[in-house]
């Protein structure tokens, strides 16, 4: 199978305002890509295009061999920064609705998912805290088989506890050897274990990117130090 994410010089362009600009990206499976960069530099636009729900003015996107579309949603699973669930959905019928839209949903894996993320199983999304909403989107994201996930801020506004539940999570469930990771977050120092690659946008150019390692390697720092170094 091609590689989940080939990107070449992505733009995206709102009226007179550029939220990307000549955007590289290549990731193969087996690795999770560190999306970093503050408010507005194009992480969650990058990342609505590579699932499909927005267009690029110029460049070229392929997932697994596909322009982005129709047959690219079968092979991605997007956890988008807000929320996308019925208020009424309890997660069995979550756990229904998901698996007659995606042939790669595995109701098992979905269940033991929201056990493990500790979702209740009898209450109603909108009934749940912000932290348990996370972790029930979570669920329903990790239990495809899709190739590629795009994770949006899945720790935005979530509780220490939550957190770091949802990492360990990630971390134990996604298949190395046929998946790709794509993880917009600012909290860089606790998921910066799960990064193998990070690009760092600033008003929607990569100012820097690199294998994880090699960049602390360099620099001799954190992956969370060299962001403040780039952003000070």
């Amino acid at each position: 199978m091609p590689a989940p994410v080939e990107v070449r010089q992505l733009t995206k362009r709102f009226g007179n305002v550029w939220a990307l600009r000549g955007i590289d990206l290549s990731l193969n499976a087996g690795r999770v890509l560190g999306l970093l960069g503050p408010n507005g530099a194009g992480k969650s636009t990058l990342i609505k295009i590579l699932a499909g729900v927005q267009r690029p003015t110029a460049g070229q996107v392929m997932l697994t061999g596909f322009r982005p579309g129709l047959e690219t949603k079968r092979h991605v699973a997007y956890l988008p920064e807000v929320d996308h669930i019925y208020p009424g959905m309890t997660p069995q019928r979550a756990i229904t609705f998901m698996g007659t839209f995606f042939e790669d949903f595995d109701d098992e894996r979905a269940t033991r998912l929201f056990d493990v993320l500790k979702v209740p199983g009898s209450q109603n999304y909108g009934a749940l805290s912000r932290g348990q909403r996370a972790r029930f989107k979570l669920a329903l994201t990790l239990a495809r088989q899709a190739p590629l996930l795009l994770l949006d801020e899945p720790l935005a506004g979530v509780d220490v506890v939550s957190r770091d539940r949802i990492l360990s999570t990630i971390l134990g469930e996604y298949r190395t050897e046929n998946q790709a990771i794509i993880l917009a977050t600012h909290e860089i120092g606790e998921a910066e274990a799960l990064f193998d690659e990070v690009i760092f946008l600033d008003e929607g150019k990569a100012v820097l990117s690199g294998v994880a390692e090699d960049l602390r390697a360099q620099r001799g720092q954190s992956v969370e130090g060299i962001y403040r170094e780039v952003f000070a």
